[in-house]
């Protein structure tokens, strides 16, 4: 009997004994546990604290409500050797820029920065008039001008009428953009696509180059297996209509070469774009009002390019220029080419340049002859840049003295340039210099602006100077 009484206590110790020594093994095994998971969440609560502290850092870099890195400065217009130096640099930039049908401003800029010593934002400023009288003058010379080997302006109104509509637009959000962006982003922005246009019409020239070097051999294979003529006097040499066309000096009265319907309609698209301008001029900044006459122009420039290009979808228009060679258009072409024109007048826009450093290297894509893809582009960029002096000027971006006289220089050498390079192509028969010319200006302007820029962007990161965006509203 009194074992039975034993047994149950001493199962009951047993088991007690094994439940304790179950429990503080457990226990052990939890504070180990314990540590470890302890470890881990200071990790990742360091690791987030190390990321929020990236993305703060970030984000205070790019944008801090109410700074300003812009102070404009404008020296004082004095005669020396800085507008003597400036105004022959301007001279030759225009020159080139007109010919290669570019504008210039890849060499305005810098000269108007590192040698007259305005900062790179008024120096964009100032460029957009140079381009303005560049292109004027241009335009008004290639207006009596006739197309190298068919009988049709130089100036091909409709490929104008496609991609300046779009070019106004994108330069309204240029300019917007250049009041935004840091000069950092910018450079970056230009270098990238001014080797990557360059490349291409250097490309294009040495395939043009080629193909006339080709036309050559065969006209004067023609020449030598024809029967001279008995008096001696021998048959002058004319170009094939299917290959590069050299340079035809015809000049034909205004009203011959004006398609009065096209320019009307672009004129209509630039009256629409300044009273726009105007308008905005009396609203507040950033206000209701203020928004939706921006948004006006979206359909201002909109009816116009998308007018002509459902025409030339459904073959009502051509683009003539190309001579006999039909392109048949596609939906995904068009639209792409009008994305190319906003593009280039964003470019134009915040870079101070002509939206020709695009333009000309697509429209030599296109198959344009080189002479009216310079005069067509520049037709272009003189409806966009004397917008855009519009808005700089509105926005108080420029002295003007300065911008009037630089215009003035510019104006007489664009219609020098077009005079000595005209003559070089009738003298030599190819009018691949142009795309050269439109290639080394395009080449020439992202060095000397990507140096520009990244000097000003290493001397801000050295005085710590805030480099994020700017504040469009406080600016404006």
């Amino acid at each position: 009997m009194a074992r039975n009484e034993v047994h149950p206590k001493a199962t009951a110790a047993k088991v007690a004994a094994w439940a304790l020594f179950l429990g503080v093994l457990m226990l052990s095994h939890l504070s180990r546990a314990e540590r470890p998971l302890k470890a881990k969440e200071v990790e990742i609560a360091v690791d987030e604290d190390i990321r929020e502290g990236f993305v703060a850092k970030m984000l205070n870099f790019l944008w801090q409500s109410g700074k300003s890195s812009y102070q404009h400065v404008w020296p004082d217009m004095e005669f020396g050797w800085r507008i003597i130096v400036g105004s022959i640099i301007g001279f030759f930039g225009a020159a080139l820029g007109s010919v290669g049908g570019v504008g210039g401003g890849g060499i305005f800029v810098p000269m108007l920065t590192l040698i007259i010593g305005f900062d790179p934002k008024s120096s964009t400023a100032i460029s957009k008039c140079m381009i303005m009288g560049a292109a004027g003058s241009t335009v008004y010379y290639n207006l009596r001008l006739r197309h190298p080997t068919l009988d049709m302006p130089i100036i091909d109104y409709d490929l104008a009428l496609l991609f300046q509509p779009m070019l106004m637009l994108g330069i309204s959000i240029g300019v917007a953009f250049n009041v935004m962006f840091a000069d950092w982003m910018v450079t970056i922005l230009l270098i990238i696509l001014f080797i990557a246009t360059s490349t291409k019409a250097l490309i294009k020239g040495i395939e043009t180059w080629k193909k006339e070097s080709t036309m050559k051999k065969e006209a004067a294979q023609i020449v030598e297996t024809e029967p001279q003529p008995v008096d001696g006097s021998g048959g002058d040499y004319k170009v094939l209509p299917s290959g590069p066309a050299t340079f035809q000096d015809e000049v034909v009265p205004l009203r011959y070469n004006i398609y009065w319907k096209e320019l009307a309609l672009l004129v209509f698209v630039w009256v629409g774009f300044l009273a726009v301008q105007i308008i905005k001029r009396y609203t507040t900044t950033c206000s209701v009002k203020f928004w939706i006459l921006n948004a006006l122009q979206v359909p201002i420039a909109l009816s116009v390019t998308l007018f002509e290009a459902i025409c030339l979808y459904k073959g009502r228009k051509v683009i003539a220029s190309k001579g006999k060679e039909i392109t048949i258009w596609k939906v995904h072409q068009l639209f792409l080419y009008c994305l190319c024109g906003i593009t280039a007048g964003i470019v134009g826009g915040l870079l101070g340049l002509g939206g020709g450093f695009i333009l000309g290297p697509l429209f030599l894509e296109l198959g344009i002859p080189p002479q009216v893809a310079s005069a067509t582009s520049t037709f272009a960029m003189a409806f966009s840049s004397s917008m855009s002096v519009v808005q700089y000027y509105l926005l108080k971006r420029f002295p003007v003295p300065y911008a009037a006289y630089f215009a003035l220089v510019a104006t007489c050498a664009a219609i020098a340039g077009q005079h000595v390079v005209r003559r070089l192509i009738a003298l030599l028969g190819r009018a691949s210099i142009i795309i050269f010319i439109l290639a080394s200006t395009i080449l020439v302007s992202a060095i000397s602006l990507g140096g520009v820029g990244i000097a000003h962007m290493v001397e801000k990161l050295q005085n710590k100077e805030y480099m994020g965006f700017e504040n469009f509203c406080h600016q404006s």
